[in-house]
């Protein structure tokens, strides 16, 4: 695996992928809060396919096209680095960017397992989501999954989104949703308490999940979220709620 790693500073941390979890499968975070709690990016079970129906949703959103140059920030073990892969094709790039060398060199193995003739526009690169190491303007659809939550400077983070972004063209952000209603607020909960943290648990990793509750109790609501794309310059920001409301989906156009 090449893994492309730039000098500065890197803002987040990772731990290695956690146990498959069927409500919960899209979730793929590998970052650190300001408590710099250490996290973890999910990877479907070795016998399931690299995507999950939030995936698809985020990544039909972008619009990226057959020979498009294309970033997944926050990439992990590479969920939506692979549904880019397909739909720039062969002509088209993606680059895939994550904090540590763990998940990618999962994604590699990934990538190897069920290797596809696209999968070879793929290129790993460790580096920073808070100071990416690409020319302004580069890209033609980035995406962000389970990501933004867990960095350290929000803002900062989505202007980097914005200024490596091409104009006209659209970020898609994927991450669990803060919501207003009370039932959805109580159903997360409940999820992770009763399912996520015991499943977890079975596999040593307990502790590791146990933020997630606070994380998403400190995280953006959807309005907060098109607030501060919009502060980063983008024309537009739409934020959709999916998985019932468990999960939301931000959509930005510079």
């Amino acid at each position: 695996m090449a893994v492309a790693a730039p000098s500065s500073t890197l803002s987040r941390t990772t731990s290695p992928p956690p146990p498959p979890f069927p409500l919960l499968l899209s979730l793929s975070s590998s970052s650190s809060s300001g408590a710099r709690r250490r996290r973890l990016r999910s990877s479907p079970s070795p016998s399931s396919p690299p995507s999950s129906s939030s995936s698809w949703a985020s990544s039909r959103r972008i619009s990226a096209k057959m020979g498009d140059r294309v970033l997944d920030l926050c990439c992990g073990s590479g969920d939506l680095t692979f549904l880019l892969s397909q739909k720039v094709g062969t002509d088209g790039e993606v680059i895939a960017l994550d904090f540590s060398r763990v998940p990618l060199s999962i994604a590699s193995t990934r990538q190897e397992q069920y290797w596809k003739a696209c999968y070879k526009n793929i290129k790993w690169v460790e580096g920073d989501a808070l100071d990416l190491p690409f020319m302004d303007c580069y890209f033609d659809a980035i995406t962000v999954g389970y990501g933004l939550r867990n960095l350290v400077d929000k803002p900062k983070a989505m202007q980097e989104i914005f200024r490596v972004l091409k104009p006209g063209s659209r970020a898609s952000i994927l991450d669990f949703n803060k919501s207003s209603s009370t039932f959805i607020s109580s159903f997360q909960n409940w999820a992770i308490d009763n399912a996520v943290v015991p499943l977890a648990s079975r596999y040593g990793l307990a502790e590791e999940y146990e933020y997630l509750k606070g994380s998403i109790a400190e995280f953006l609501t959807g309005k907060e979220l098109e607030n501060l794309a919009k502060h980063a310059g983008f024309s537009e920001a739409k934020h959709y709620e999916i998985a019932g409301g468990l999960m939301g989906n931000l959509v930005a156009t510079r």
